[in-house]
């Protein structure tokens, strides 16, 4: 099973091209898998059946793990177990038939609109790094986008003439930005090349040694600016949520906001609620406060 679960790695990293992190909760759940099925004296993915898998699930819940580490992990056994069926290396699928728990999802959290300019506003204007953490913060808010999407743009997906970006990947998008994001790109870009770009990078973002910046590392930041802004709770995915929420608020319908978010399911961004469809500029301009 080892070998299996290696050359499933190896796919996800070669072929997908899937995240570093994504790759490590793969490796970790299919490990945890294999350790408890020897334990059961299963060591082939052939001898694997549902029966057994319904009790690695029932040992889970068991041990204390949460409906969504549980829900996780099955996303991980049946993700490993098609790749199986499509290679040909079983002939059924022992994972078809699993079911995760059922998950209460956790009313969205916001920031109110005073909060979030105090949190753009910390950043110190008369420093390069200051200079690149609001227009960071300021494109975070203004186009919803997740912390990976953030780090990974580059200098050709942003467009300041039409003031959109584009989020390339598997949500591939275009995700237009107001006003005060375009100020601050550019007042950052007019920096960048001297403050930043010490390794000839065509990375949007960089840390002070010219490299790209890490998820941690932007984490970081935004934690340092909410503590300098006296606020709790404050980290990307909560202004993730409040730019949807903000615009839904504002009139904005759901399908135009589960565009922006790269949503694949509407069920994921319901939990946000709203109203009906218009032209993404126009829907962007009339309910994003800062447009």
């Amino acid at each position: 099973m080892e070998r299996n679960i290696y050359e499933f790695i190896t796919y996800l990293r070669d072929v997908k091209e899937s995240s570093p992190n994504t790759i490590q909760a793969y490796q970790n759940d299919l490990k945890k898998l294999q350790l408890y099925l020897e334990k059961q004296d299963i060591t082939s993915v052939t001898k694997i059946s549902e029966t057994s898998l319904n009790s690695y699930v029932l040992n889970l819940e068991k041990e204390g793990f949460s409906p969504a580490s549980v829900s996780r992990n099955i996303s991980s056994i049946k993700a490993f177990f098609l790749y199986l069926l499509k290679k040909g290396k079983i002939s059924k699928d022992p994972s078809e038939r699993l079911k995760p728990p059922k998950v209460r999802r956790k009313a969205p959290e916001t920031i109110d609109i005073d909060e979030m300019n105090l949190l753009l506003n910390q950043p110190d204007p008369k420093t390069p790094k200051g200079i690149r953490d609001r227009a960071m913060l300021e494109l975070l808010y203004a186009t919803g986008i997740k912390v990976t999407e953030l780090i990974s743009l580059k200098l050709s997906d942003i467009n300041l003439k039409m003031k959109y970006i584009t989020c390339e990947g598997k949500n591939e998008r275009s995700i237009p930005f107001g006003r005060p994001a375009k100020e601050a790109l550019e007042e950052y870009l007019a920096i960048r090349q001297k403050a930043f770009n010490k390794q000839s990078s065509n990375i949007l973002f960089l840390n002070t040694s010219g490299e790209q910046l890490s998820r941690q590392g932007f984490w970081k930041i935004i934690k340092g600016y909410a503590e300098a802004a006296g606020m709790e709770g404050v980290n990307p995915n909560r202004i993730r949520q409040t730019f949807a929420i903000h615009l839904l608020d504002n009139g904005a319908d759901l399908e135009s906001v589960r565009e922006f978010l790269g949503h694949n399911d509407i069920m994921s961004t319901q939990q946000y609620l709203t109203k009906n469809h218009k032209n993404s500029r126009e829907v962007y301009q009339k309910t994003h406060p800062r447009a």
